[in-house]
This record gives structure tokens, sequence and C-alpha cells, in this order.
């Protein structure tokens, strides 16, 4: 029998307004990004999804004022300082949560622990996790070592002058130690790429939302 088939004329044009979603890789980098900050930022046409909702939730839960207008989001940030010092942090599946998440909290000097589902547990986290021991982090493994679940210890960490961090697994971990060393640092700090950087257009995407509030990245 033969198959049927459809012919399609040529596309003579539309008109009209549509409005896109937002990216989620966007949305929790401002999220965050504002809840460190001074004051009060109004994030518009915030994406409303599993990744966004986690961070929102998270940060409320570290005492973070988020409140939700429709597609808007009002924060009022805490000035590099979470209330909240012990926390328990349950971060879903979303990876563009618990990364810059951790990195952030351990700046805090508090007691944390961030878990997930166990499809999140299988999603790496120990070259982030190395990165953020060369400032004198104290993070423990619960389970697996290089994945979550896991444990953040208060201690005081003193970034050195140059900070490497590989850059062929995921560009979250250096969008996690970009957005995070402002809190602690006191001079201009250097980030060695190891390896060969992928999602460099994320990495942009980064460094052109913390111009926005105030923070001077430079990418050679």
């Amino acid at each position: 029998m033969a198959s049927e088939s459809l012919q399609i004329g040529p596309f003579q044009g539309a008109k009209g307004q549509m409005t896109l979603p937002g990216s989620k890789s966007i949305s929790n980098r401002a999220l965050l990004l504002a809840a460190l900050a001074s004051g009060t930022t109004t994030l518009k046409q915030l994406l409303d999804a599993d990744d966004t909702q986690v961070m929102r939730n998270a940060l409320r839960q570290l005492g973070v004022k988020v409140e939700d207008h429709g597609r808007d989001c009002i924060v009022t940030g805490c000035a590099g300082i979470f209330p909240v010092k012990h926390a328990d942090l349950f971060m879903g599946n979303a990876g563009t949560a618990i990364r810059p998440l951790t990195a952030a909290l351990v700046m805090q000097e508090g007691e944390y622990r961030l878990s997930g589902v166990p499809r999140m547990h299988e999603r790496p986290i120990g070259d982030l996790v190395d990165g953020l021991q060369q400032i004198g982090a104290q993070i423990a493994y619960e389970q697996a070592i290089g994945y979550p679940p896991i444990q953040i210890h208060a201690a005081r960490v003193a970034p050195p002058e140059v900070i490497r961090v590989r850059g062929d697994v995921s560009s979250q971990f250096l969008t996690a130690l970009l957005m995070a060393l402002p809190l602690v640092a006191r001079k201009p700090i250097q980030i060695e790429v190891i390896g060969e950087l992928i999602s460099r257009p994320y990495i942009n995407i980064t460094i052109q939302l913390m111009a926005q509030f105030g923070v001077e990245v430079k990418n050679p």
C-alpha cells in the first residue's frame, strides 16, 4: 500500500508577538547574585521550572526574602551573608543550583548539607570541591567521593592569588567560583582553567550578569 504524502507549500511569512520562556542558567545565576547583593532586585520574566524553584526554595531556607509576582521575582539581598548558618538543603536534580550554591555556602562559615534525588548523586561535583579546598573549604562527601550528598563545615577561607579549576568537565564549576569569590576577595584573584574550557558562552553569560551587579571580571 502506497504511503500517503503531504505537500507543504512555500512559507509566506507570519506576524505576531510571542514571549519566550527564560533560561534556567540565566535565571538561577540571577537569583543567586540578587540574593548575595545588597538591596532589592526585581528579576523580570524569570523562568518557572524545577531548577529555579529549587534555587528559590533553598534561598528562602537560608533566610533570603524571595517573592514571586507572576513571572517576576523580587529578591531582597543579604549583602553576601546568609542569615541562616545551619541548613539541610534538598537540591532535587538541579545542577544549575547545587554547584553555584555550594561555592557561595563555603564562604558563609556555617554548617550545611546538600543532597538531591538519586540522579543528582550521580552528577560530579568533585572538581568544584577541589577548587574550593584550595581556599580552605572543609567539605566532606557522604557517599561516593566526588559526588553529592556533601557536607560543608564551618571554615575561614583565604583565597590564594591563583586558583586552579578544570574546565573540560562542566563550565558550572568555573561559574560557581566566579560568583562566590567576590564574597571573600580582598584583592584581585586569578582563576586558572585547566584543560579546554567547554561551554564558554555560559561563562560569558556569568560575567555579563556579574557586571550588572557591579563585579568586574577580566576575561583575557
